[in-house]
């Protein structure tokens, strides 16, 4: 049995070691400080940041031609609004739009009012420059058509084009003179048109932000902004509970949160619903997981409801690959039955003895020591033990883990990511063949090999990238989604929503429910 003492683990009895030496401090009257989980800052450049946490300083200093509302992803065309852009129209074959750009929007610091020349550039490095370049590719042209129009072509037809590229944040709007004059500079000095602008980038501390002045739109509320580094949880939960930082990335492990509540009551806490995707990927290069018979044991002996709580109140039931509320994604009903997988140890152990092993097997599987990646594979290698399957576990550094993944030498991978509600996002990245990862380190997320050691879904999907409406192309998803889970080289886990803790003082002037794992401060005020 899995117990809470097991769950627990050492990063809560750390926080509470320091929970009970409160350092007040005064706040600061016109400030908002917030702390994310890393050692310190790489780059501000959208196009560039591959570390998560960048982001939160990102999202404040950039913005889009066209946007969800605050607080959540946008899931149909319908669900944005005009930003940077006033308006836009589509062609019937859903390849060509024209954005018509707002007037009138100055970059920081007098780099001068933004042009189709600063938006054409911005999407044009994006799919030439960018640290996700592939997710680009159908950008076939984008045409300054005008002062204030861009028009871009693609090379195939995508209704969703809104959510898979315009508010993708490799695109956000940079000023193309800034970057051509500031060079190496522009990685971490990069300049944008958002509510605030970058005073300073300290390599060790964070960045530090202030109000953009000549701002198009509402001006930001509070006058400053400090995007913090504290990757230590103890240090990150005493800054908090001290009050030295208004807002810090939690901790997503069991117990955490009522351990926080329990020591500070009034603290609230900010999750987006459904957060990062869990999937579990099964290597068919490793035997014996290209059986399908034990593929299907292992998936009917995780009981994924012990998984969800475990994990409250962070953790949402899936039954595929995308979540039950996004476009592609299925409820447990609207499965066939036999396509379910639901807790099932003896109908598991059924199936092993049909694999030829009768006696159970043992599996080698490397793990990350982050929080949310270790608990989920313990709790699977306790569930597994009792349908006779001995998980192998190695828990090893994050980064090791993940270049152990990319070597080809996991086995039961869990890969874990806050993705958008676009289902060909999250198919290319994880089922479609060219995503394979190879032996190099080179290809994609398809940890799998689906596609290439067994057919996979890539037929459907090119029929999917046909798609000229929105409603055809949820419909085939939903296709890839079912074959998927006939095939069943990977499997969805429980959802894990992102979790920022704040103080009470500050009002974000908006509610969190999904999106990205950063949101905007313009809108924050201090309230006490």
């Amino acid at each position: 049995m899995i117990t809470r003492r097991t769950l627990l683990g050492t990063a809560v009895a750390a926080s509470a070691s320091g929970l009970f030496a409160p350092r007040l401090r005064a706040a600061a009257p016109d400030t908002l400080r917030f702390a994310s989980a890393a050692g310190g800052p790489r780059r501000l450049d959208p196009n560039q940041t591959t570390q998560g946490s960048d982001n939160w300083a990102v999202v404040q200093v950039f913005e889009y031609l066209a946007r969800p509302p605050d607080g959540n992803f946008g899931v149909a065309p319908g669900d944005f609004e005009p930003w940077l852009a006033e308006s836009w129209t589509i062609s019937d074959d859903a390849r060509t739009w024209v954005f018509t750009l707002r007037q009138g929007v100055q970059f920081h610091k007098g780099y001068g009012e933004m042009t189709s020349e600063d938006v054409a550039r911005s999407f044009i490095r994006a799919r030439d420059e960018g640290v996700n370049a592939a997710n680009y590719s159908n950008l076939a042209e984008v045409i300054e058509s005008g002062k204030y129009e861009v028009t871009i072509r693609l090379h195939n037809p995508d209704p969703m084009f809104l959510s898979s590229t315009v508010a993708a944040r490799h695109v956000m709007v940079i000023s193309k003179k800034a970057e051509a004059e500031m060079g190496e500079k522009f990685l971490t000095e990069a300049i944008g048109t958002g509510p605030y602008k970058l005073d300073r980038f300290d390599s060790e501390k964070g960045m530090f932000l202030s109000r953009h002045e000549d701002y198009w739109g509402e001006p930001a509320i509070i006058t400053n902004v400090e995007c913090l580094y504290i990757a230590d949880t103890t240090a990150r939960t005493l800054a908090l509970i001290s009050g030295d930082v208004d807002m810090a990335e939690g901790v997503r492990q069991p117990g955490w949160v009522p351990q926080i509540q329990n020591q500070k009551p009034d603290l609230l806490f900010d999750m987006t619903v459904p957060g990062s995707f869990n999937t579990l990927f099964f290597n068919l290069a490793k035997d014996p997981l290209q059986n399908i018979q034990v593929r299907k044991a292992i998936m009917h002996g995780i009981n994924k409801q012990e998984i969800v709580d475990a994990l409250q109140p962070m953790s949402r039931m899936v039954y595929t690959l995308n979540p039950p509320n996004y476009p592609t994604g299925f409820s447990l009903e609207e499965l066939p039955e036999d396509l379910r997988y639901e807790y099932d140890p003896d109908e598991a152990k059924k199936m092993l003895a049909d694999a030829g092993f009768p006696n159970g097997l043992t599996i080698p599987v490397n793990t990350s020591q982050r929080e949310d990646y270790s608990t989920q594979h313990l709790i699977i290698q306790e569930q597994l033990r009792q349908i006779g399957i001995n998980i192998d576990l190695t828990i090893m550094d994050h980064s090791a883990y993940h270049a152990t993944n990319r070597q080809n030498l996991n086995t039961l991978n869990i890969n874990s990511s806050s993705l958008p509600p676009v289902p060909l996002y999250v198919f290319n990245d994880y089922a479609v063949s060219t995503a394979n990862m190879t032996d190099d380190g080179k290809g994609g997320a398809n940890y799998s090999h689906y596609g290439v050691l067994m057919p996979g879904v890539d037929h459907l999907l090119a029929e999917m990238l046909q798609s000229t409406t929105f409603e055809d192309y949820v419909a085939k998803g939903r296709e890839v989604e079912l074959q998927i889970q006939r095939d069943l080289p990977m499997g969805g886990l429980p959802t894990l929503s992102y979790l920022v803790v704040r103080n009470p003082r500050i009002d974000l002037g908006y509610e969190v429910q999904g999106g990205y794992a950063y949101w905007r401060f313009c809108k924050a005020k201090i309230v006490a």
